[in-house]
């Protein structure tokens, strides 16, 4: 009988076991136990049949064939390098002809692009490893085209290395000081709205360098505190707590004053370009075209609804311009991050007919061609072939969730290379024959495969199998998107994801999660769906019992201009709407529990989630608002001007927010922050709490001590969202 009961036991556990392996847990998810296999860092090579990336221990760059995938070279080893011993690599440069490369140690990040390191500079011929300063880190170093220099900035300052001259030190600028000037590298709003963060350039035949010049000591201050905190420790703060400051404009405050310069580095001689920049204006961009004599300088108005390229002379400092593109409401840093340059022309996007299509031009702002039209968006650009003439691109062509790559040729005969239907993005090589594909779906997890420029597969190199495996053993539910029309007449896209063990005569408690920024997307057809790739948060919320649900409402991209601009001015009216008759719209179906509806978003989608619940339709029994602006004052002039000008020109649609909503808040609610978020500010949730206590609103609220606006670091993100998922099953289920 004894050996009876325990073998009963045995079973018991055995099952219980086999049972918790079956499902998600948090832990699990937040430590990246369910991450897909993806290839990093991959940089195509002059040969234009190679790449190379930084092998999986940083230890080395490999070099791989485009053809069949196999391992070409080893282009560095720490190992083997002569001179400075490094113990693994975060990054690297190559000099233009692949002759020297910038080693990246010891990465320090500042905001979301910018970071400091210090740079080893290896000659690949003689292996040899020297620092490239031993004065102090250094910020995006660029070789000089001919590869025998390279600029850095410092301490807000630009400084040149001659490497042909013993690798000797030279300071261009020395008026840079934190918080007042800054020479070659953005500012804080430039670096987060317009997606960049290098502002100089060397010219064609290496005589001169350019760069943007900030004046940012009239812009207004903010500081947030520091504490000693956890992973990592700040040990300066462990009696005292300190303080970050840094310039930060709020909507209708003074920006950085900017200007252009340049540097005769054999004359030495600074000079300022003449651009008739107006005293609002921005320059979001500059680059050097191939001729040697030619500044492109790209400016917009303080409404972002114009666009002006410059032409500048370095020397003679005068400015042509030679293109202007106006654009209804707003023009968005997309243009920025898929300009590109050639040895006449260049390649612009824009929205003017209402989609995202492709323009060439040549160095006189001539359009020389439309790329592309249709009413579809193009998403990337890859490249252009100058002598065939062909274009390379991504567009969603089939459908607004899903994205594929094509050729265009120069007789505008238009070939799809990618064959899966979802989510496809590409890096081709520098010859364009080769393209290396990385597709998913909502239910496939990421397949990167090497394809020629016809889209002929020529070689899987993951698969993600053992990913699919570890899914394989898991009671997942369903993924199913779906389509609705709203009580306004708006059809919308969304997606569902159903427990396991779905059962339609049952009512599920429903949770939303939405972003509906501008221009965003959430309903695609990737595994980059939902939390954590996958929809794998989702599926956990399902396995509590939840109905998991996203729909992009009116304003979020992928559908045209029109859809996307139709918020301008008042944004969160039209956005609250659309996930209250989404809410209103699964309430309706038969197998939903129209009482425990509950709504949550990060960012925008944390304001979203708080203008939802106080829309004035109480649909919503609670919500979860993580990191979320509560006033367009108290957000960065690019992002809030670009979409709703200034406080002065636009007060009512400012006055439309979730604090002058507080009195209408209906459901229970959590509020999550970051107390060191230098993006949307913990100030926000701090003035909106007070407009609750004052209307007696009762709410939850956690802070996140020397968290930034991504809440990470040690245990933080298994807490949050533990802290998230508890509240729905208290609140929605209990």
């Amino acid at each position: 009988m004894k050996r009876t009961f325990l073998a009963l036991l045995w079973c018991l556990l055995a099952v219980g076991y086999a049972h918790a392996q079956n499902e998600l847990t948090l832990k699990d998810l937040c430590g990246g136990h369910y991450s897909a296999e993806r290839i990093y860092g991959v940089n195509p090579l002059n040969d234009g049949e190679s790449f190379a990336r930084i092998s999986p221990d940083r230890k080395q760059i490999v070099s791989y064939s485009f053809k069949n995938g196999e391992q070409s070279g080893i282009i560095f080893d720490v190992n083997t390098a002569r001179g400075a011993k490094l113990n693994g690599i975060d990054g690297y440069i190559m000099s233009p002809d692949e002759s020297n490369i910038l080693i990246q140690t010891k990465t320090k990040a500042i905001y979301r692009h910018s970071f400091t390191a210090e740079y080893y500079l290896y000659n690949v011929r003689n292996k040899t490893l020297v620092p490239l300063s031993e004065n102090g880190p250094q910020q995006v170093p660029m070789f000089s085209r001919d590869g025998n220099m390279v600029a850095f900035v410092r301490d807000n300052n630009l400084f040149l290395v001659k490497l042909l001259f013993n690798n000797s030190e030279s300071q261009i600028t020395k008026d840079g000081k934190f918080n007042e000037i800054i020479n070659g590298i953005p500012d804080w709003v430039y670096e987060e709205e317009f997606a960049t963060n290098c502002s100089f350039d060397f010219n064609a035949d290496n005589t001169m360098i350019a760069w943007i010049r900030y004046d940012e000591s009239k812009v207004p201050v903010y500081s947030f505190p520091w504490y000693k905190g956890s992973t990592p420790t700040k040990d300066e703060y462990a009696l005292y707590p300190g303080r970050y400051e840094y310039k930060y404009p709020v909507a209708g405050e003074t920006n950085s004053t900017v200007t252009v310069h340049t540097y005769d580095i054999k004359s030495r001689v600074i000079r300022e370009m003449k651009l008739p920049l107006t005293a609002d204006g921005y320059i979001p961009r500059i680059k050097f075209t191939d001729d040697a004599d030619k500044l492109a300088i790209f400016t917009q108005n303080r409404h972002q609804d114009c666009l002006d390229v410059y032409m500048a002379n370095p020397r003679s400092t005068e400015c042509k311009l030679v293109l202007r593109d106006n654009v209804d409401k707003y023009i968005t840093e997309q243009v920025y991050t898929h300009l590109k340059f050639y040895k006449n022309s260049f390649v612009l996007m824009s929205e003017r007919d209402g989609y995202n299509h492709l323009y060439h031009y040549n160095l006189n702002g001539t359009l020389l061609r439309k790329v592309t039209t249709g009413a579809f968006v193009v998403t990337d650009f890859y490249g252009m072939d100058e002598k065939t003439g062909d274009f390379y691109y991504a567009s969603n062509q089939e459908s607004p969730m899903r994205t594929a790559v094509y050729r265009t040729d120069s007789k505008g005969k238009t070939t799809k290379l990618s064959q899966q239907v979802g989510q496809n993005s590409a890096v081709f090589s520098k010859s364009l024959k080769y393209f290396m594909n990385v597709y998913s779906n909502i239910n496939t997890p990421p397949i990167t495969s090497l394809c020629d420029n016809k889209g002929k597969t020529l070689k899987v190199l993951v698969d993600n199998k053992a990913l699919n495996e570890k899914l394989s053993k898991l009671n997942l539910g369903s993924r199913e998107f779906f389509t609705f029309t709203t009580s306004e007449g708006v059809e919308l896209n969304g997606y569902m994801v159903k427990p396991a063990n779905f059962d339609a005569s049952h009512k599920y408690p429903v949770i939303l999660f939405q972003y509906s920024g501008p221009g965003s997307q959430q309903v695609v057809d990737s595994w980059n769906a939902g939390n954590m790739g996958g929809t794998l948060y989702e599926q956990y919320m399902a396995q509590q019992g939840f109905i998991m649900v996203c729909v992009d409402g009116r304003g979020t991209g992928g559908r045209g201009a029109a859809f996307e601009r139709c918020t301008y001015l008042n944004l969160g009216d039209l956005e609250s709407k659309d996930q209250v008759e989404t809410a209103i719209y699964m309430g309706s179906l038969p197998y939903v529990d129209k009482d425990n509806i509950g709504i949550w978003g990060w960012s925008f989608g944390g304001f979203n989630t708080l203008m939802s619940m106080s829309e004035g339709r109480p649909v919503f029994a609670a919500g979860v608002a993580v990191a979320p602006p509560t006033s367009w004052r108290y957000y960065d002039t690019v992002y809030t001007e670009r979409f709703m000008r200034t406080p002065k020109e636009n007060p009512t649609g400012y006055e439309r927010n979730p604090m002058a909503r507080a009195n209408q808040l209906h459901g229970e609610l959590l509020i999550c922050h970051g107390l060191a978020d230098d993006n949307v500010h913990f100030r926000n949730v701090a003035e909106y709490t007070e407009s609750l206590v004052q209307a007696d609103k009762y709410f939850t609220m956690l802070t996140y001590t020397n968290r930034n606006h991504s809440i990470f670091g040690g245990n933080t993100r298994n807490h949050l969202f533990s802290s998230i998922s508890n509240f729905f099953i208290k609140n929605l289920k209990e």
